[in-house]
């Protein structure tokens, strides 16, 4: 009989407890099911290119404790609109097949997905041309649907926590109104329990348009309590009311897309407008990624990967783990595709951020 082997990638942006994925992965096929492991390099991109490696103890041996992948990853690779050049023209062009002819040389028993929202849809769609998928969920943005968390959240979490703290004694000693611009698409959950745990004093998140104008009114109303600076806490995703997202486009060669991010600044331009007010901002960007990854994702990332082998070795495949009501479960890859887990308004985070007075930048 053939060992059974299964393929792992990591998609999407990076982020603190993918190579403790790749170690759980990796050390329970091995350890438990006697699998052999490929690990295809920088994600969807490795599997058109037939760029891959074989994931043994050594690989694996010293990651847990690592930030980034040592598979790499891309956020751009998609075997269904790949983009090539023909002619001289940019195109995109549909490499699936490629990807499920490689699937099916190495004889893969699954692939192990493990990405956020945009990778969990490539996953969906390939299942559906018959590859077998099993899904990890991680992303700092905590908007994957049907299951109540991701790896990465909790480290990017504690980034933007201790940044705020750490602005809180310069605003204080300035009497400035520092503003702290965060990560998270379009969801908050990032800069709203960041800014619950950082203290924060406005907190404005997409799910609920922010007015400029209320944002002011809230750092004035400090100032005559006698609170002579302020804390705004600003997700990247953040817009005004009847306004839209504000985009930047980064420098460089090869083709450029549009990023979320700039909002931080749009808003400190409107509060320096009025001459009682100094503002200063500061957008946490991609430190929000980086470095090693705390325990508690580590431990999601590890029980995440376990989980993900099993259902391999059971032969449940095209479905997702996912955490709910502190259990690890399979849902299906159709109930997770194309959708994003948003802040609801009746969060109870809402509800005790009101509670404690925090402004969330609309009356």
């Amino acid at each position: 009989m053939k060992t059974k082997r299964i393929g792992i990638l990591t998609g999407g942006g990076d982020c603190p407890g993918l190579n403790a994925v790749i170690r759980g992965v990796a050390k329970t096929a091995i350890h438990r099911h006697g699998m052999e492991v490929v690990g295809f390099l920088d994600g969807f991109e490795g599997l058109i290119e037939k760029r891959f490696l074989f994931l043994d103890h050594a690989r694996v041996s010293g990651i847990l404790t690592m930030g980034g992948t040592i598979l790499g990853t891309s956020n751009r690779a998609n075997p269904f609109k790949r983009l090539v050049i023909d002619e001289g023209a940019v195109k995109e062009a549909d490499a699936s097949d490629d990807c499920l002819q490689l699937y099916g040389d190495l004889r893969l028993e699954a692939l192990i997905c493990v990405g956020g929202d945009g990778t969990m849809a490539i996953a969906d769609r390939l299942s559906r041309k018959g590859a077998r998928i099993v899904g990890v969920p991680k992303t700092i943005d905590k908007d994957v649907m049907e299951t109540e968390t991701t790896f990465g959240f909790d480290s990017a979490r504690a980034v933007a926590t201790d940044a705020i703290d750490k602005l809180h004694t310069t605003a204080q000693s300035h009497h400035r109104v520092m503003v702290v611009e965060v990560m998270g698409r379009n969801a908050g959950w990032l800069a709203l329990e960041s800014g619950i745990a950082g203290g924060g004093d406005v907190v404005v998140i997409p799910e609920i348009p922010f007015d400029i104008e209320a944002i002011i009114g809230a750092v004035r109303k400090r100032s005559l309590y006698g609170k002579r600076f302020s804390i705004v806490v600003v997700a990247e995703g953040a817009k005004s009311v009847g306004g839209e997202q504000v985009f930047q486009h980064s420098p460089g060669g090869g083709v450029q897309q549009p990023r979320l991010g700039g909002v931080g600044r749009l808003i400190a331009e409107q509060i320096e407008k009025h001459p009682e007010m100094e503002c200063r901002v500061t957008i946490l960007g991609h430190l929000q990624r980086g470095g090693p990854p705390t325990p508690c994702d580590r431990l999601l990332a590890t029980q995440f990967a376990v989980k993900a082998v099993e259902l391999a070795a059971n032969q449940q495949f095209n479905h997702m783990v996912a955490q709910k009501g502190g259990r690890l479960v399979p849902v299906p890859l159709e109930r997770v595709a194309g959708k994003q887990r948003r802040v609801p308004l009746d969060s109870p985070l809402i509800e005790a951020a009101l509670a404690l007075g925090m402004h969330l930048g609309a009356d």
